[in-house]
């Protein structure tokens, strides 16, 4: 079971406390946990990525195991251990802005 941790936001939008589970079948890479995320919780698709393209949203960032997953390939293989669940796989809304 792959585990995500969503921004604020989307938990509310997909009315979910916490953590979410999923069962991603191997191998486990971004595109396989967005693509079951959003088969589970439809009213996220489009917004994590594009309708249309399924490229990631410019202000979202994808992290696990402290690494920035963000500009790898859809295809890579995440790490082990998110793959196995001891580790999430972060979805987190980023900044942007200045002074």
């Amino acid at each position: 079971m792959v585990r995500v941790v969503l921004p604020q936001h989307l938990r509310t939008l997909a009315k979910v406390d916490g953590d979410v589970t999923l069962d991603v079948p191997s191998p486990v890479t971004q595109r396989a946990v967005l693509d079951r995320l959003e088969a589970r919780y439809p009213m996220l698709r489009g917004t994590i990525r594009d309708h249309m393209t399924l490229t990631r949203r410019p202000f979202i960032r994808l992290f696990a195991c402290e690494q920035d997953l963000s500009h790898e390939s859809p295809e890579s293989p995440l790490p082990e251990a998110v793959a196995t669940g001891a580790e999430p796989l972060l979805i987190v809304g980023a900044m942007a802005g200045g002074s």
